[in-house]
């Protein structure tokens, strides 16, 4: 096995991390709300328009697991990550519509060592998905745990 890039010690507090970008295509958007979310203004063009969305928009929950896999794909699939306790705080802001390009990022806002398990870190975030226009459309607070290196290297 290899080590994970990403260990507690990596994060400092006030770093930035870039996220990437997605597009976010009506069919995906369909196909999400099929599935987890079956309300009219995910699944159809025209009751999109007819709502205060404004058009085929994807639900909260898909812009919540488009930035999961953002995330993921930034690091945390190379980090020593054990999961998370729980999410402080989610916004879904703006519509997030079909042909939107999303844009991620996130701030380290704090970082301690467990008290009673030295060897995980839990490590604050802020982030943020921004459209092609510079609109903030989602913001999350969570805090991430973390093995520090020295426990994930004994853990290889």
């Amino acid at each position: 096995m290899t080590a994970k890039t990403w260990a507690y010690e990596d994060f400092v507090e006030g770093a930035l991390f870039d996220l990437g970008s997605k597009q976010v295509s009506a069919a995906e958007i369909i196909e999400f709300a099929s599935e987890f979310d079956a309300q009219p203004m995910h699944l159809n063009e025209d009751a999109g328009k007819a709502s205060i969305l404004g058009g085929l928009s994807a639900s909260g929950w898909h812009t919540s697991a488009m930035f999961m896999r953002m995330l993921c794909d930034a690091f945390l699939l190379d980090s020593t990550c054990q999961g998370s306790p729980g999410v402080d705080q989610v916004k879904w802001k703006k519509p997030v519509l079909a042909g939107d390009t999303l844009t991620g990022s996130l701030v380290v806002l704090t970082k301690r060592l467990s008290r009673s398990k030295p060897q995980l870190g839990f490590v604050t975030m802020r982030s943020e998905l921004l459209n092609q226009r510079g609109e903030s459309v989602f913001e999350l607070e969570n805090s991430v745990m973390f093995l520090t290196r020295d426990a994930a290297g004994s853990a290889a």
